[in-house]
């Protein structure tokens, strides 16, 4: 199995959320801007969309999404993911991250975006942030289980951090307690970032 992943880009929490679930796995990185792979070799061929990440089974299909992708490791590994109806309000968790918050960082990637196109996202971010820290009842956003949700909410708390943008103290809290895994510290290792 291959991640393909660009060093603190959204493709961390399938890099965490892999180590958590023991699973085996190699990557490779990508340059995002040049798209070509750490061998040279042109992403778009890999994956047309151009972005990561990429996660290539060991049958040779390919998952692209986080959602997918982190859905696809929850049903592997042990205690990050839910069953019955639990299983839904993580796919629902899930949806919330990636199309309200993930999607909100935008004009911070876009070095075109002006002031005032950041400030509005990072009001935004910040109050679907305040949102979440009001849902947050124990260690993790399920309770004492460490989820692919939560791996996915540490990547965007740790965007948060780079621009400036307040974070409510018990995400703060929160987002500590996931750096201090065992897992994420060997991603956050791998990938340059620790």
């Amino acid at each position: 199995m291959i991640l393909y992943y660009a060093p603190g880009a959204c493709s961390l929490a399938d890099h965490i959320a892999l180590r958590e679930a023991g699973l085996d796995f190699d990557t490779v990185k990508v340059d995002l801007k040049t798209h070509t792979t750490e061998d040279g070799r042109d992403y778009t061929g890999i994956n047309p969309k151009g972005y990561v990440p990429a996660l290539v089974l060991d049958d040779g299909q390919m998952l692209t999404e986080n959602i997918a992708i982190l859905s696809w490791i929850a049903d592997r590994g042990q205690a990050l993911g839910a069953d019955g109806a639990s299983r839904y309000r993580l796919l629902e968790t899930l949806a919330f991250i990636s199309a309200e918050l993930h999607k909100s960082f935008k004009p911070f990637f876009n070095p075109n975006a002006d002031a005032a196109a950041k400030a509005e996202a990072g009001q935004t971010v910040e109050r679907r942030l305040e949102f979440l820290a009001g849902q947050l009842n124990d260690d993790y956003l399920f309770g004492d289980d460490f989820s692919v949700a939560d791996a996915y909410l540490f990547v965007i708390l740790t965007w948060a951090e780079k621009n400036g943008l307040r974070i409510p103290p018990a995400l703060a809290a929160y987002q500590e307690r996931i750096r201090a895994r065992p897992a994420v510290g060997a991603a956050l290792q791998h990938e340059g970032l620790a």
